[in-house]
């Protein structure tokens, strides 16, 4: 059995804002509430997209008509999967109960060695004593 992190793409529809950093606070804060407290273990945050023109990343937000829509990211780790899809079905399946009519799409599955998390976890914890 196999470690995957697999991360999770939404789209987000947020109304009644005038700026994108309202848009964003609100986005996060609404899919943090449906999370929150079962999935509190799956990372949140707005996702980055590309400018067509110079490439540089940007937040991925679009506001027309004080209605945003708001790309969101959702990170969670996924232990003992068979493989990266099994991995994917998993990650889609805890998130997807949470954030019902929200489409999720697959944006990266990379495997990871559960030691090598734990000696992480071993180190800041002793660093913080």
């Amino acid at each position: 059995m196999k470690n995957f992190h697999v991360v999770l793409e939404a789209a987000w529809l947020v109304r009644d804002v005038k700026t994108a950093d309202d848009a964003i606070g609100v986005a996060i804060s609404e899919a943090g509430k449906r999370l929150n407290p079962k999935l509190d273990f799956v990372e949140v945050d707005v996702g980055t997209t590309s400018c067509p023109a110079c490439g540089e990343p940007f937040s991925s937000v679009f506001i027309a008509a004080n209605t945003a829509l708001v790309g969101l990211i959702f990170e969670m780790k996924v232990f003992d999967a068979e493989s990266a899809e099994h991995a994917e079905r998993i990650a889609k399946s805890v998130i997807g109960k949470s954030l019902r009519d929200i489409p999720l799409t697959v944006v990266e599955v990379t495997e990871f060695e559960r030691s090598a998390e734990k000696s992480e976890q071993q180190q800041k914890s002793k660093a913080s004593k």
